[in-house]
């Protein structure tokens, strides 16, 4: 072979061996590695949806709490409004058949259509607008219990219920420890004296009862409706004499 002739085949051999010009973008991107994600990065996001999170169930809690209370406050408003209507509707009982009894004709005692469809519309807010549409007729009923006073103050039936009902309760709550003071003075210190304190312990529960039975006699309403017997206000009446008059003796026994 020539010399020529190996020089050519060299070059070809030379040009063969040499790297060819880049292919396409999209092959380059294609053989290329792609980049690792930066672990910092995927810890952050992760912190994020944590906090995300953590956010939503607070205002889910204060949701619940907020409904929770208005549930509670709704509940409390129901029971107080059927305590106040019970209360209303005997008091209006009551004096409905008094004002009959002072000649006032039934049509003026019964409500008429617009006044009933006012208190309809009134009444649509919920418990607590029809807890106070009660307390309003309340304090109406005890602004006509006040008239009905200073028009015939010497008559009990004309009273307010607590006024009245004191003129049961009152005596009937002094009888036993006018006694236990009596035997005390006469006695002084002695098996008379403890016998009269021992005996006078269930006496305010009697005197009660008596109080709750002698209202319902002495004041009952002419229309069958149950006459206001102001319990609670009767059993204070009934007990406190009594645990007077009892700390007193208690004293006076241990002195002596």
């Amino acid at each position: 072979m020539s010399r020529d002739g190996r020089t050519r085949k060299a070059g070809t051999a030379t040009r063969d061996d040499r790297p060819g010009p880049a292919g396409p973008g999209r092959q380059r991107t294609a053989q290329s590695p792609e980049p690792a994600r930066h672990p910092a990065s995927a810890a952050d996001a992760a912190q994020d949806a944590w906090q995300d999170y953590l956010t939503a169930a607070r205002q889910l809690d204060g949701v619940r709490r907020a409904a929770a209370s208005a549930a509670g406050e709704q509940a409390r408003s129901v029971q107080a409004a059927r305590e106040e209507l019970t209360e209303v509707r005997a008091r209006l009982a009551d004096q409905q058949s008094r004002l009959r009894d002072r000649g006032v004709p039934p049509i003026s005692l019964v409500p008429s259509p617009p006044e009933l469809t006012e208190a309809a519309r009134s009444m649509a807010g919920g418990p607590a607008t029809v807890l106070a549409a009660l307390r309003a007729a309340r304090a109406r009923a005890d602004a006509a219990d006040a008239a009905l006073v200073a028009r015939h103050p010497l008559r009990p039936t004309s009273w307010a219920a607590r006024p009245r009902n004191l003129l049961v309760y009152g005596p009937l709550a002094l009888v036993v420890p006018v006694i236990q003071v009596l035997v005390y003075a006469a006695t002084g210190v002695g098996p008379a004296s403890i016998a009269a304190l021992i005996c006078g312990l269930p006496m305010p529960a009697v005197a009660f009862v008596a109080g709750w039975v002698g209202v319902g006699r002495l004041f009952r309403s002419r229309t069958g409706g149950r006459p206001d017997r102001t319990s609670r206000f009767g059993a204070l009446v009934c007990l406190v004499p009594a645990v007077l008059v009892t700390a007193g003796l208690l004293l006076a026994l241990l002195a002596g």
